[in-house]
């Protein structure tokens, strides 16, 4: 029997693969399309998981990107449950776990990422969430009740989030984390030593500086050991601990891969016939004159639709900046280019550590904008950076309110 042969084949079962594929319907109508995706859930969108579905401002069938009316309207091919485990370049060809080969003119890899593991004694543990999917959301959920327990590894962006969930929904909550203060990569110290004190009156237990050593069961309960062996007991242990790329089927076909699959300005990879987009990408950034890869949600809708666009002839360089957004209790924001506490930063507050701009400097030009409670100023944060002029903070004042 003869291999089922489509034009396009994306492989991917989240935002990026949805948007290009709508991305190619915008330019070819008719040619055939697979999207390939390892989850048992059609494409959906994932910052509500640790943001809105907690705090009842969505339910699960509102995250959904598509109905299964959309792929049948526009007559995409979608198989859940198949993992892709071989890229044949030279055949132009992928084949999943059962052996079944899917022939392409035309390849997008939209492989997302995969989450870190603990590498200490018990990170391996049963019941350990290692949160990230639809699945994930749904388990912790249903033991998320009054009166429960958490430890939550990590005090980036999921711990930070899944912290301030479970603790809205009566959780008790104690977060452990290497770094000095909640979000140490992208908040200045003293409004992140801030935050983490708001998050200390809501109840959250914090221990800041350490990692555990290991963890055990014992009658359905964990136990997490810290420093000095002490103990924590609690009904779950989340680990929240960053993604590494999805890269496997790029590198043992042979692909350029760094940081992520390497693309050019139009998204193609070291084969011109295959693309990339998404968490898995390292692409040009042009308005910071560096490559990037960016695991952020409008980064994966625009460049997603840009590569299917461009899988379908368009030929439009992806110069895009995405931006990316938090809400932490009452303290939300959004930013925009390099986010990086490791830079000079210069806030200009309205409210101390509530309402204000934080400007992110390198060699005396914008490189990155963080607005804090201040919303829809993104075009006039993405204007300052690619302008790249050189400016004093006295210079900033007022400018973003």
């Amino acid at each position: 029997m003869a291999s089922p042969s489509y034009q396009y084949v994306v492989v991917g079962g989240g935002l990026a693969a949805t948007s290009a594929v709508e991305g190619i319907r915008e330019v070819d109508q008719k040619g055939s399309i697979l999207l390939v995706s390892s989850e048992q859930h059609l494409p959906y969108d994932r910052p509500p998981l640790s943001k809105k579905l907690w705090f009842g401002k969505k339910k699960v069938d509102d995250i959904y990107l598509h109905g299964k009316e959309f792929y049948e309207q526009k007559d995409i091919t979608v198989e859940l449950n198949v993992t892709i485990n071989i890229l044949d370049i030279r055949n132009k060809s992928v084949t999943d776990l059962q052996g079944t080969t899917y022939n392409f003119v035309k390849l997008l890899l939209a492989t997302g990422g995969k989450p870190r593991r603990l590498s200490m004694q018990g990170g391996m543990l049963e019941g350990i969430c290692y949160f990230r999917t639809l699945d994930d959301y749904t388990t912790i959920r249903r033991e998320a009740i009054n009166g429960k327990s958490a430890v939550i590894i990590g005090g980036g962006f999921i711990g930070s989030e899944l912290a301030a969930a479970l603790s809205h929904n009566n959780v008790d909550v104690t977060m452990i984390f290497p770094a000095p203060y909640l979000a140490h990569r992208i908040f200045p110290e003293r409004l992140g030593l801030a935050i983490q004190d708001l998050y200390r009156t809501r109840g959250i237990k914090i221990l800041a500086g350490q990692m555990p050593s290991g963890f055990s069961t014992y009658n359905g309960r964990f136990a997490t050991y810290t420093l000095g062996n002490n103990k924590i007991e609690s009904d779950m242990i989340i680990a929240g601990i960053g993604i590494t790329p999805s890269l496997e089927l790029a590198r043992h076909a042979g692909l350029l891969t760094a940081n992520g699959i390497i693309v050019n300005e139009y998204l193609q990879t070291s084969s011109p016939d295959i693309y990339s987009a998404g968490d898995n990408t390292f692409f040009h950034y042009p308005a910071l004159g560096k490559q990037m890869r960016i695991e952020h949600w409008d980064n994966a809708l625009n460049q997603g639709k840009a590569a299917g666009r461009n899988m379908a002839g368009a030929n439009e360089p992806y110069s895009y900046m995405p931006y990316f957004f938090s809400d932490l209790f009452e303290f939300g924001y959004e930013a925009v280019g390099d986010i990086d506490a490791s830079l000079e930063t210069f806030t200009d507050w309205q409210k101390e550590n509530e309402t204000g701009t934080i400007y992110y400097l390198k060699d005396g030009k914008v490189r990155g904008v963080m607005m804090c409670n201040i919303w829809k100023k993104i075009e006039l944060a993405r204007d300052l950076i690619r302008r790249a002029d050189r400016v004093t903070p006295k210079k900033l004042l007022g400018v973003i309110r």
